[in-house]
């Protein structure tokens, strides 16, 4: 939700709310196409001669894994756009490209752990957990180069960046709603879920406070 201010003041609110629900509309359809992914490949002991509770703790961790896949997915998307803001502001002023890349990084910590933390749940492995989460961070460098080749002169309209991160912020909420929220009201229960919820967001609100004193101070 945090993108979508920017996003409005940018290109307007109309504008702004169509490319909101545009990126919750498409990452719905992009969810209803994504396989199940096998955990005969990823659980150990997973096979013909399972229990039911075997078979059912399979499944759990099957659609947990299939959380933290969307999720990296999601994230990936976020990331592009967030690279692409990096390189045309490192364009302007290097300070500037430096300071938001240190905001960005910040940002980036606790969607790395709802990557990673999911599929560590369901594989048991740190590594595949690692490698899921630095996959989708890569999306973020992968932005920088693509621009850097075919926009050398870092020429691309601002307005365009706040769609894409406008669509962006509806891919994000879409995820937090049906992926995220619903793992955790399942696992921790409602009260606990509903506390690590707001305590999230009261992170999230510090964070958003020391960048933004931050470039006020930078500028």
């Amino acid at each position: 939700m945090e993108l979508l201010p920017d996003a409005i003041s940018e290109i307007g609110f109309v504008p702004a709310q169509i490319w909101f629900y545009t990126g919750v509309a498409f990452f719905a359809v992009v969810v209803a196409f994504i396989p199940e992914p096998d955990m005969a490949r990823d659980v150990k002991g997973s096979g013909d001669g399972e229990s039911k509770d075997d078979k059912e703790s399979t499944r759990h961790r099957a659609r947990v894994l299939m959380s933290g896949l969307i999720t990296a997915l999601g994230i990936a998307l976020h990331n592009f756009p967030e690279g692409v803001a990096v390189f045309l502001a490192a364009h302007k002023s290097s300070s500037i490209g430096l300071s938001l890349a240190l905001a960005i990084a910040l940002h980036n910590i606790p969607e790395g752990v709802a990557v990673a933390l999911p599929v560590y749940f369901a594989t048991g492995s740190r590594w595949k957990g690692f490698n899921t989460a630095a996959l989708s961070g890569l999306a973020e460098p992968l932005a920088v180069v693509v621009l850097a080749v075919l926009l050398p002169n870092g020429q691309l309209p601002h307005a365009w960046v706040e769609m894409m991160l406008a669509a962006v912020g509806g891919i994000m909420a879409f995820i937090a709603f049906h992926e995220l929220l619903p793992l955790a009201l399942e696992h921790a229960g409602k009260s606990k879920a509903t506390a690590s919820m707001f305590a999230g967001m009261a992170l999230m609100s510090f964070n958003l406070y020391f960048v933004h004193t931050f470039f006020a101070m930078d500028g």
